[in-house]
């Protein structure tokens, strides 16, 4: 990413959700700074909340350096119902040439050379092509809606299809549109050999989960990879844990990442990808602005597979119910989801009117 920033000739889009001042963004904000003083124009969109960590000098310096900064959804008293909606997109989009998205953000947390024993393991995926252009149009449209006011930027034609390679943008738009959850759905049923998931918060749908035990009883090999110990929510984990029993019992094979904390949002069904922002979450789909990079290739399959296959074997596999262990506030905090699922749904309803 930061290499295409620095041969920007044109125009920079940035849309992430988690931001952070720190080593990795000052890297950031210099190379941001280069690229808007040589007259490329700069625009950034940031998540009011993910980017409450970047400090107010960095926000001073990104504005100063000539570029536009733009927060999502800033919390207001008079509508705070509408706190949960957040822009939880990665992109970065440069020129119409290339673009990046994934699931890391603009933090220390991402970086191997900054936290070596610590940091998350994520992966992100380069975009080029004319799927670009659909990327570019969804940030266009979520800058309008946000600055109030159109991007000011010529958007270019991306370049040529690769031949063997078809690319799809999938969206999830919180109280709207919710692509990007039933287009895997779509897949986990066709799929004939494998459907591998990794994800970093389990709290999928229900809809979801038949389709894998399904999937798993037809004889697809149904495996997936979520956190183990090391994750920024216990809480959430253990909740999540609860559905392991039925899956097992329906032949899902399910993996826990132990060196750190898992946060890799990828789907991959037979020769068919998904990468991108979203945690194929209950509470993701309700709220957040999501967006996956969809890929039908048995190219890139081939280095998703090897992904996987590193990431098991930094995993231990669960093999019954009975290996999970329940705390005793798990069950507390499971009612306590569902009654915020509940609130969520009213609420909702009520922003939809």
């Amino acid at each position: 990413m930061l290499d295409a920033i620095e041969s920007s000739r044109d125009y920079i889009l940035g849309e992430f959700y988690l931001v952070e001042s720190g080593v990795i963004m000052n890297q950031f904000l210099d190379a941001f700074g280069r690229a808007a003083g040589r007259g490329v124009r700069v625009r950034l969109l940031l998540d009011a909340f993910g980017a409450r960590g970047l400090t107010e000098p960095d926000r001073a310096r990104l504005r100063s350096s000539g570029l536009e900064l733009v927060l999502y959804n800033l919390p207001r008293w008079r509508t705070l119902e509408s706190i949960f909606l957040r822009d939880h997109r990665k992109l970065l989009a440069v020129d119409g040439r290339v673009g990046f998205t994934g699931g890391a953000g603009l933090t220390d947390a991402f970086s191997p050379d900054v936290r070596p024993a610590t940091h998350w393991s994520d992966c992100m995926v380069r975009i080029e092509g004319p799927v670009l252009g659909d990327w570019e149009t969804l940030f266009a449209r979520t800058w309008r809606r946000s600055a109030h006011r159109r991007l000011d930027v010529e958007l270019q034609s991306g370049a040529p299809l690769v031949p063997g390679e078809r690319g799809r943008l999938a969206i999830s738009a919180g109280l709207g549109r919710k692509d990007v959850g039933r287009s895997v759905i779509r897949q986990v049923r066709m799929a004939q050999r494998r459907v591998w998931i990794a994800t970093a918060y389990f709290w999928p749908s229900s809809r979801l989960r038949r389709a894998l035990r399904r999937a798993a009883r037809r004889g697809v090999d149904v495996r997936l990879v979520l956190a183990g110990p090391q994750t920024d929510t216990p809480a959430a984990r253990s909740v999540g844990r609860l559905f392991y029993a039925r899956l097992l019992a329906n032949r899902v094979v399910i993996y826990e990442y132990q060196p750190r904390f898992l946060h890799t949002k990828l789907v991959l069904c037979d020769d068919w990808a998904s990468i991108g922002s979203s945690n194929l979450d209950r509470w993701g789909a309700l709220w957040n602005l999501d967006a996956n990079q969809e890929i039908d290739s048995p190219g890139f399959a081939g280095q998703v597979e090897a992904f996987f296959e590193r990431t098991y074997r930094d995993s231990v596999a669960i093999r019954s119910a009975g290996a999970v262990e329940h705390p005793w506030n798990v069950r507390f905090w499971q009612l306590f989801a569902r009654a915020v699922f509940a609130w969520s749904a009213r609420a909702i309803a009520r922003l939809r009117r």
